[in-house]
């Protein structure tokens, strides 16, 4: 029993005893946890107060950032408002402005208009005056007023163009040279009428198919020799020889005059012939440019030179031969060099020379005139004679004198009546509306074209036409002439006034 007490008491004990340990244990375990705890919390609350003051600097910064634009705005806002308001001013003292150049302007317009119907009193007055005192109603005293001062102004222009051509009469000498030559450069029209075919005539028809040959074969051993289009159709007695080049058609003529004439005709006799005669053309062109020089007195001509002037016999310009063209452009040149004292030998050389590029043996691109003046200075002429050549036609600049003086020699040989062809029905019709031209003026009796076209002579009435008006009839016609038609060279226009008093003695 005691030990049981005992036991008991000891297990009571040590109850106690290990209760009393756990508890102390148990204090120390809340201890540190509330230590734990508290540093925790502290450190959320460091982290609570950090995120509190970055969100309040971001914040802080939003609102700075929604002040400035604020602020910029209002300025922005100020800055129109301050314009405006200056606008409104400035368009305020503008209307002010304008409302008072109105005002004035109502007055002024006030005045004139006063002024105005002052005006029309006092003119409705005079008018009425001057009606009483000459008898003649306003409207037909203006009329008479009117064709007056018209005739007082074509008088003063007719007195005023006479005083300039009288002082142009006055000129200087050198001067005078000048104006002619400007003026005369202007006077050719050349026409266009280009000679490409030539008749060869036969005996017979017969001949034809002799020519022609078997199947063709003599006909093309011709034109394949010459390079001339021979046809041969229904026209009697006669074969047409085509070509552009009249040297090769010249070879054809004579060729086949040789091989009619002989009768032997087929394709080796006519080679033979061709060469022969192209042999002879030759030398006949040489013969032709020497005879022309040593004839115009030209010495020392390139061979080259001498045989494009004798090609030039076998050259037409719209109709018109162009070595007798180019003789006497160089005989006219040699004349008009005389009289104005310049080289006269070079004149004639350039003269004969100025169409030398219309004879080419090839078929060139250049212009005739640039083709000449090239072979001309490429056979050792002279500067002034190559730029004559060169620029008769204005495709080069004039340097020398010589150069208007071949230009001007050139036009006068081609604008010669009959030198060169002109279609019969257009001539006539130039012929005719020169005269109607004429007859189309007041007081014009009768009209005539004479000299081919180169002078008009109007008739006039001497009851309607004064000497006055005579010479501005003249005048008149000359400037529609001029104004109106194209022709070659100039035309003259002479207005004849004449009356006649006629007694009969019984």
């Amino acid at each position: 029993m005691e030990y049981l007490i005992g036991a008991i008491a000891g297990l009571i004990v040590g109850v106690i005893i290990a209760y009393m340990l756990m508890k102390r244990q148990g204090g120390a375990i809340v201890k540190e946890a509330e230590m734990k705890a508290e540093a925790i919390k502290k450190e959320k609350m460091l982290q609570a107060k950090e995120k509190f003051l970055q969100l309040k600097e971001k914040h802080d910064k939003s609102i700075s950032e929604k002040n400035r634009k604020i602020q910029s705005t209002e300025d922005r806002i100020r800055n129109k408002e301050k314009s405006l308001t200056q606008k409104l001013e400035h368009a305020n003292k503008k209307e002010k402005d304008l409302t008072r150049i109105k005002e004035n302007l109502s007055r002024q317009l006030e005045i004139v208009e006063k002024k105005k119907e002052d005006l029309e009193k006092t003119q409705e007055k005079r008018v009425n005056e001057l009606e009483k005192i000459s008898g003649y109603p306003k409207e037909e005293a203006k009329a008479q007023l009117v064709e007056a001062l018209k005739d007082e102004a074509k008088t003063n222009a007719m007195a005023y163009v006479k005083d300039i051509a009288d002082e142009a009469k006055l000129t200087a000498n050198k001067e005078a040279k000048k104006i002619v030559i400007q003026s005369i450069q202007r006077v050719a029209t050349e026409e266009a009428i280009q000679n490409s075919v030539s008749i060869f005539n036969i005996p017979s028809d017969e001949v034809k198919g002799r020519i022609i040959g078997r199947e063709g074969r003599n006909i093309r051993a011709i034109e394949g020799a010459t390079g001339v289009e021979i046809i041969v159709d229904d026209t009697p007695e006669a074969i047409i020889l085509s070509c552009f080049d009249p040297i090769r058609r010249e070879i054809a003529r004579l060729s086949l005059h040789q091989l009619v004439s002989d009768g032997r005709i087929h394709p080796a006799r006519i080679e033979e012939v061709v060469a022969k005669t192209k042999k002879s053309l030759n030398e006949e062109i040489i013969e032709t440019g020497k005879k022309t020089a040593i004839d115009l007195g030209i010495h020392g001509l390139h061979p080259e030179l001498i045989k494009l002037v004798g090609r030039m016999k076998y050259r037409s310009s719209y109709g018109q031969n162009l070595l007798q063209h180019s003789r006497e452009v160089a005989n006219l040149c040699a004349t008009m060099a005389a009289e104005l004292g310049l080289n006269v030998k070079q004149a004639k050389r350039a003269g004969l020379l100025h169409d030398i590029g219309k004879v080419p043996e090839d078929e060139p691109e250049l212009p005739h005139a640039i083709l000449g003046m090239k072979w001309a200075e490429k056979y050792g002429e002279k500067p002034d004679v190559v730029n004559a050549i060169g620029a008769h036609h204005d495709e080069i600049e004039m340097t020398t004198l010589l150069s208007p003086i071949v230009q001007v020699c050139d036009a006068v040989s081609g604008a010669r009546p009959g030198a060169r062809r002109e279609i019969v029905e257009a001539y006539i019709q130039r012929i005719k509306d020169l005269e109607n031209i004429a007859l189309d003026y007041d007081g014009v009796n009768k009209a005539y074209a004479i000299q081919a076209g180169r002078e008009l002579r109007v008739m006039v009435e001497s009851e309607k036409v004064s000497d006055k008006r005579a010479d501005e009839l003249a005048f008149e016609i000359s400037q529609k002439i001029q104004t109106d038609m194209t022709y070659p060279g100039q035309v003259r226009v002479t207005v004849i006034r004449e009356k006649r008093s006629v007694g009969i003695a019984k």
